[in-house]
């Protein structure tokens, strides 16, 4: 008798694994050409792009001078320089201050401001705090003392410069305090190394003498 055709065997759990990673990949990419294709017929717009806001006529309330101070303290702590203030950024801003924060402190921070949910600070939202501060509408702690800490308003560029003369002498200071203690440090293992030296003299002149 002629042998019955076998079954094929079920696909591997790895088969299926990947069979199904690859319908998905190919499922995104229908929907993006598909889209693409909707855009190009007209029926379906692109997203808009945001806005360009000119923070000078935005935020009448501060000087031209304020507002160049504002982004100049922004511009230092975005160590990352792509223009956003990120939650690593904001804590090592706010370590600098004096006032460090925990993870959902500085979390809290960032939503208080973020108004477009990208979860950093930008520039305009950066100048948000300082309006807000003026109105007394902050409700976290760790902005309202960095708007205290960061303020341009009382001395306009003199205020800002004595700022960041103060936090460079402060650096000054815990620098030269860190370098007496290491110094002292180094004279006590020093101390302690010679009169460890000179009790093993003494134990070898003794031993000679008997």
């Amino acid at each position: 008798l002629p042998s019955s055709p076998k079954s094929p065997k079920p696909p591997h759990k790895d088969q299926k694994t990947a069979m199904a990673a690859e319908g998905g990949e190919v499922s995104e990419l229908q929907k993006k050409l598909s889209r693409r294709n909707l855009i190009n017929e007209g029926e379906e717009a692109p997203a808009a792009a945001k806005p360009h806001v000119n923070i000078y006529t935005e935020f009448p309330e501060f000087s031209r001078k304020e507002i160049k101070e504002y982004e100049k303290m922004f511009k230092l702590y975005d160590t990352s320089n792509d223009g956003f203030i990120d939650l690593q950024e904001l804590k090592y801003m706010m370590e600098k201050l004096g006032a460090a924060q925990t993870h959902v402190g500085l979390k809290a921070m960032i939503k208080e401001v973020d108004e477009d949910n990208d979860g950093q600070i930008a520039l305009r939202e950066f100048l948000l705090i300082f309006r807000k501060a003026a109105r007394g509408e902050l409700v976290c702690d760790g902005l309202t003392h960095l708007a205290k800490t960061i303020d341009v308003s009382e001395a306009g560029v003199g205020g800002a410069k004595g700022f960041f003369e103060a936090l460079a002498n402060e650096q000054t200071k815990s620098n030269k305090f860190e370098a007496e203690i290491k110094e002292e440090q180094e004279q006590k293992k020093k101390e302690a190394e010679e009169a460890k030296k000179r009790k093993e003299e003494f134990k070898a002149k003794m031993a000679h003498l008997q």
